[in-house]
Order: structure tokens, then C-alpha cells, then sequence
């Protein structure tokens, strides 16, 4: 009787090994299929791919392997993410993504911040926004969205109102105060860094100040705060993978000693980690 028992109790503790092991095994398995060995982050030429690359040399000192994956447009890096081609991607601003998901109804979700790209006012003229004299001209973009940018960053320095509501779709038409009477300047994006010599001071989104070479201590007069949703770069993934612990390690890289040095040292105050 007292061996059936004993054999009997063996059998159990047999079985009750067996179902854990099996139980982590199965875990480790769907980790497995949540998180590829190889981690495929798309980024677009310049700064963003730098930084990645950074991510990268930070993640390999905890085991894991990161692979760039460079794009030349800002559409397809997104759609790739939503494909599975990728799994995360870090080139753009929340409102970007969540206006590719109504467009093309996917579910990509940040999951992080990456860096802070500011528009500012810069000026070779004036030191500050409050020299800037009655009369000034200043330079905005003439294309809808960052003319409207620079616009209310010009109502947050306090030198103008806009209407109620009008946000980043504002037009020089929504101007509804002007104390100084500011006379605006509408010019392509791209030359906005060679009017500064020209005009009082100019909206310049960061892209532009940094392959103009502008320096933002010495010409930049006034930035966007840092919780700008224009100005905060995000890291994006699938709905799906939101809550993948991997995946919130990488975004916790952006804001590591390491990244946060090549960053300073790399881009000299053009681009600083978002917080």
C-alpha cells in the first residue's frame, strides 16, 4: 500500500515538472513570435537614422539586435510598419501618424518619444523677440501646415492673436491682433535660412536650420515649447504590439546616457532628446 502510494505521488510530481515545463516552453515560444531575433527599425535619411543607429549601439549592449532599415520618403515607412515588413519605425510627429491611419485605416501606435525637432524664429538682426521694432518682417512658410506653425509659434512668442480655434491651419487672414505690425513675408521652406539676412527674423522649421547650418544658441530668438505635438518625434509600432517589453526597452534607449551624448556631440543643439 505504502509503495502503490509512493508511486503514485511520483507519477503526480512527474506530471505537475512536466506541465510546468511545458507552460515555459510555451512561453518562451510566444515571447519568440512577439519579438524577432532581428529588430527592424525604419527610419528616413539624416538625423533620424543617425539616432537609430545610436539605439542600436546601446541595444547590443543588452543583447539585442537592431537592423536599420533607411527610407527616402515620409509615406513609406509607415505603410512597411503596417505591412510587418518592419516593426517599429521613428521619423515623425503623432498628428503624422494618426492622420496615415485615417488615411489608410491601420493601427499604428507610439510607444514612445525619440528627439524634438523645434520650429523656431531665427534672426542675424535682432537678439531677441522683444527687439524685434514695429514694422518687422518676418518669414513664414508659405505651404499650409508649417505656415500655420510658424504662425502660432509667433502668437506664443506674444507678438500676435489668431482666431479662436484656427490652430495649425491659421492663414496671415486669421491674424486678428497685431500690435507691432508685424508684415508677413510667405517664401518656400527651403529658402527661409538664406532670408534671415534679408528680413527681421524667420519661422524655420529644424530640418532646414540644420542643413542651412543655422546655429540655434547665436540666431535663434525664440523656440516651440517642448511638448509641441509637431515637435516631438515619436517611436511608432502595430497596435498589437504596444505592450511588447522589447519593444518599450528600445524606446527607454532614446532617453539613455549614451544616445543622449552622440545626440550633444553629433547635433550640437539642433536636435535634443525628447523627455
Amino acid at each position: 500500500m505504502k509503495k502503490r502510494t509512493l508511486l503514485l505521488a511520483l507519477a503526480l510530481l512527474t506530471f505537475a515538472v512536466a506541465a510546468l515545463l511545458g507552460c515555459a516552453s510555451t512561453t518562451e515560444n510566444k515571447d519568440a513570435k512577439q519579438t524577432p531575433q532581428e529588430i527592424k527599425i525604419g527610419a528616413t535619411a539624416g538625423p533620424h537614422a543617425e539616432v537609430v543607429e545610436a539605439v542600436a549601439k546601446e541595444a547590443k549592449k543588452q543583447g539585442l539586435n537592431i537592423t536599420l532599415v533607411e527610407f527616402s520618403d515620409y509615406i513609406t515607412p509607415d505603410k512597411a510598419l503596417a505591412d510587418g515588413e518592419i516593426d517599429l519605425n521613428s521619423y515623425q510627429h503623432a498628428p503624422f501618424l494618426q492622420n496615415f491611419n485615417t488615411q489608410n485605416k491601420s493601427d499604428l501606435v507610439p510607444i514612445g518619444k525619440t528627439i524634438l525637432m523645434r520650429m523656431g524664429v531665427y534672426s542675424d538682426k535682432h537678439k531677441s523677440i522683444a527687439e524685434l521694432p514695429v514694422g518687422a518682417t518676418i518669414a513664414i512658410p508659405n505651404d499650409p501646415t508649417n505656415g500655420g506653425r510658424g504662425l502660432v509659434l509667433l502668437e506664443k512668442a506674444g507678438l500676435i492673436k489668431l482666431k479662436v480655434g484656427v490652430g495649425f491651419n491659421a492663414t496671415v487672414a486669421d491674424v486678428v491682433e497685431n500690435p507691432k505690425n508685424i508684415q508677413f513675408q510667405e517664401l518656400e521652406a527651403a529658402q527661409l535660412p538664406r532670408s534671415i539676412s534679408d528680413v527681421d527674423a524667420a519661422t524655420i522649421t529644424m530640418n532646414y536650420v540644420m542643413s542651412a547650418g543655422l546655429d540655434v544658441e547665436k540666431q535663434g530668438i525664440f523656440l516651440e515649447p517642448k511638448d509641441e505635438p509637431l515637435a516631438v518625434m515619436i517611436l511608432a509600432a502595430r497596435n498589437q504590439d504596444k505592450d511588447n517589453e522589447t519593444y518599450k526597452k528600445i524606446a527607454a534607449l532614446y532617453q539613455s546616457d549614451g544616445v543622449k551624448q552622440f545626440i550633444k556631440e553629433k547635433f550640437k543643439g539642433t536636435i535634443v532628446p525628447a523627455e
